[in-house]
């Protein structure tokens, strides 16, 4: 066994006790055994109400048929109780005089702590060197043989069957905790493992992860718990942090290809101009082209920038309810005279509500005048290019950019919201292809979707319509 495999089985052993599935089944063994305790404690109370009232009944019943004795004939029964069944149903009985003499039975003495009374009494005898036992007393008066009441009736009977239940209860309860704590345990031990298990196979996974494999995803089962929900959990962001890696390496690479032809014609034209030092007007010329140059390459940075100040989230500070029909407005007003430049009709389907939405107005006035740019860039005159905002009956709003010109193909519609694309047909027309970027992370930011469909399909024109859908215009 290696080092490494020696630390993790000794931190295996150690933190089997300190999971949670381990500590939940600690919980478990303890609600157990109050459980337990509880039951067991009303059975013994049940029990022991049940004997002592028992035996108080069993007391004043005969109590009441030896009263209806003779005087001579009660004497007689006492005195020869273990020849009667008074043996089987008392534990001792006795008649005293008012002074508490013994006239005859098996109780030697009064006991102390007796009162004549017609309720049963709880007293504990304790003989000499024995253990106290617990006993229930009747002290009645009868007639004596003067006919008068001058002798007193004590009836005894022992509670030993009470204490034998009550032995009987304890050891039950005892020996039962016993098994049930061992099982929980084990089961505990057994869930732990089992947990710890899957926590291993994760943590090899994540090492390999960090180990530079970004294709590597923490183990999944059919288990559908906490861990196996965290695990799907971060295989999702697992699946984003790949994507973005993917796209920051693409990036690097268009923007490298991008800038590179900008500035190779910097150089060159730089390099041809330092030959000519006696003709001002080419040194001119040369100088203004190369600084349009050095403003596409600055137009690249300045839309990267923008696009990962706004992919950062730091401009939700400046959201704030609005109506789409006044940003739509106010892109017509920009837009309209080169609309008009171009043989463009820019025109808006007005909407007879308001359309609320929650978001940034300066943001969403880039995401329409990007995509009205495109569409007035990519529409042959004569063409048009309609705008329009709605709601939903749920709540949601809608806003709508169409146009008839070269469309997008449907193989192609995913593609062109990524950065640096452009397709085919594009080509032609100055860009850098971070427009429809700088769009989809506005639209990221606002918890926003884009849909692309042709607007024409079949035509030699077809069109495209960007449809963005927002979620219902609460606050957040």
């Amino acid at each position: 066994m290696s080092r490494a495999e020696l630390r993790f089985s000794e931190l295996f052993r150690a933190d089997l006790f300190r999971t949670a599935t381990f500590r939940l089944t600690l919980a478990f063994v303890v609600a157990i055994i109050a459980a337990m305790a509880l039951q067991f404690g009303l059975v013994y109370e049940q029990m022991n109400g049940y004997e002592q009232q028992r035996s108080t009944d069993l007391l004043q019943r005969e109590a009441d048929q030896l009263i209806q004795e003779s005087p001579a004939q009660l004497e007689y029964e006492v005195r020869e109780r273990s020849k009667t069944d008074l043996r089987v149903i008392l534990n001792g009985a006795a008649l005293f005089d008012m002074n508490r003499n013994r006239i005859a039975g098996d109780i030697k003495k009064w006991p102390v702590g007796l009162e004549v009374s017609p309720r049963t009494q709880r007293l504990w005898d304790a003989p000499p060197g024995d253990t106290p036992y617990e006993m229930r007393y009747l002290a009645v008066e009868v007639e004596g043989v003067q006919g008068n009441r001058d002798r007193i009736l004590v009836l005894a009977r022992s509670l030993h069957m009470a204490n034998e239940l009550r032995y009987i209860t304890k050891r039950a309860a005892l020996m039962s905790v016993v098994p049930i704590v061992v099982f929980a345990l084990m089961a505990g031990i057994f869930l732990s493992h089992r947990a710890l298990g899957r926590v291993k196979d994760m943590h090899e996974a994540i090492d390999r992860i960090m180990d530079g494999d970004l294709h590597e995803r923490l183990p999944t089962g059919r288990e559908r718990d906490d861990i196996e929900r965290l695990a799907v959990s971060v295989n999702r962001m697992q699946d984003r942090l790949e994507h973005l890696l993917d796209e920051i390496r693409d990036v690097g690479n268009d923007i490298a290809h991008d800038l590179r032809t900008p500035l190779a014609r910097v150089k060159a034209r730089l390099e041809r101009v330092s030959s000519v030092t006696n003709d001002p007007a080419a040194l001119q010329g040369a100088i203004e082209r190369a600084t349009l140059d050095l403003e596409q390459c600055f137009s690249v940075i300045t839309a990267l920038l923008r696009i990962g100040e706004i992919e950062n989230g730091r401009r939700r500070a400046g959201f704030a309810m609005l109506d789409l029909r006044e940003l739509l407005a106010g892109v017509v007003d920009l837009y309209e005279p080169i609309a008009e430049t171009e043989g463009i009709l820019l025109e808006v389907v007005d909407s007879e509500k308001a359309v609320p939405l929650f978001g940034d107005m300066d943001l969403l006035n880039e995401v329409l005048a990007n995509l009205v740019d495109n569409a007035i860039k990519f529409t042959p005159a004569p063409g048009t290019v309609r705008l329009s905002a709605g709601q939903g009956a749920d709540g949601s709003s809608w806003l709508r950019v169409s146009d008839t010109g070269i469309g997008i193909a449907e193989d192609e519609r995913q593609a062109v919201m990524g950065r640096f694309y452009r397709s085919d047909k594009s080509r032609h027309v100055p860009g850098s292809g971070l427009g429809l970027s700088l769009v989809s992370a506005i639209l990221r930011l606002h918890g926003a979707s884009v849909e692309i469909v042709s607007a024409r399909p079949g035509h030699t024109l077809p069109g495209a319509v960007f449809t963005i859908h927002f979620a219902p215009a609460t606050p957040v």
